[in-house]
């Protein structure tokens, strides 16, 4: 098999980055480290080749003929270790540590499970940096500012572990074949760990309707009483919406609820 006979698939999300430049972009923007590279859906190998140069890389592909490909491609490079192909899925290989030594995550994804990856990289404590390509909706996602139309659970989580940025932005015609979306790589910069589950549980229900307010929202999970007083309590409007509340007020609300609901179990209902 040649990189000429290949033929993107649909149930991979495949959509081969062919723009040299927007190649070296992503090269230029990783963090001056020593760690390890993990690269997620390598394809035919264009990002990789730039990526080996600088070094050593751990590559995941799921397609069983790309790994042949990228195989017979990086014969050299795996041979003298400077790149180990895993063909699978990684999310199957993924337990709480993807591979057992710090490293950077640096691919261009798949849309259709970039979230999750990102997520999963951002609770791994191996992983340290992400730099990825992902649909430009989602970087927006992960990138944004309280107050933003596009600030969510996403922004928050992100903002939560580190510093999150846009590097730069990507049309569909630097892609073969072109996605019907436009692109973009971002960098998160990790600092500290992930948040809690029932903190990410918390945002989840916070934004399930962006468009009415807090309280409405978290009057599902929480008693509404015992919520007004902790808004109060942090100086935030009974009327604010979600996206209009910063990173640092969602802890604080969050450490308020988990103690008010502990005073609503050990009196009663509150309603």
């Amino acid at each position: 098999m040649n990189r000429e006979s290949v033929v993107a698939k649909k149930k991979f999300g495949q959509n081969f980055l062919k723009d040299q430049s927007v190649l070296r972009q992503i090269v230029e923007a990783m963090p001056k480290n020593d760690n390890k590279i993990v690269e997620i859906g390598p394809g035919l190998g264009d990002l990789t080749k730039f990526l080996v140069d600088v070094k050593s890389v751990e590559a995941f592909e799921v397609d069983t003929d790309l790994c042949k490909l990228l195989q017979s491609t990086f014969k050299e490079e795996i041979a003298t270790k400077r790149l180990h192909i895993n063909c699978g899925d990684v999310l199957e290989a993924w337990q709480s540590e993807l591979v057992s030594e710090p490293y950077d995550l640096v691919a261009n994804l798949p849309y259709y499970i970039a979230t999750n990856i990102i997520l999963k990289a951002l609770a791994d404590p191996m992983c340290k940096n992400i730099l990825v390509m992902v649909q430009l909706e989602v970087a927006e996602k992960f990138c944004a500012s309280s107050g933003e139309k596009v600030f969510g659970s996403l922004g928050v989580i992100a903002q939560s572990v580190g510093t999150a940025q846009i590097v730069v932005k990507v049309p569909p015609t630097a892609f073969d074949p072109q996605p019907k979306v436009d692109s973009a790589v971002f960098l998160i910069q990790k600092k500290r760990d992930r948040n809690d589950k029932e903190f990410e549980d918390m945002l989840r229900v916070a934004f399930s309707q962006p468009r009415k307010t807090l309280v409405k929202n978290l009057s599902s999970k929480y008693d509404k009483k015992l919520l007004q007083e902790a808004l109060e309590e942090l100086e935030l409007a009974l009327t604010i919406r979600p996206h209009q509340v910063n990173t640092n007020d969602y802890h604080q609300l969050y450490k308020l609820t988990r103690s008010l609901d502990g005073r609503k179990d050990t009196r009663g209902s509150t309603k």
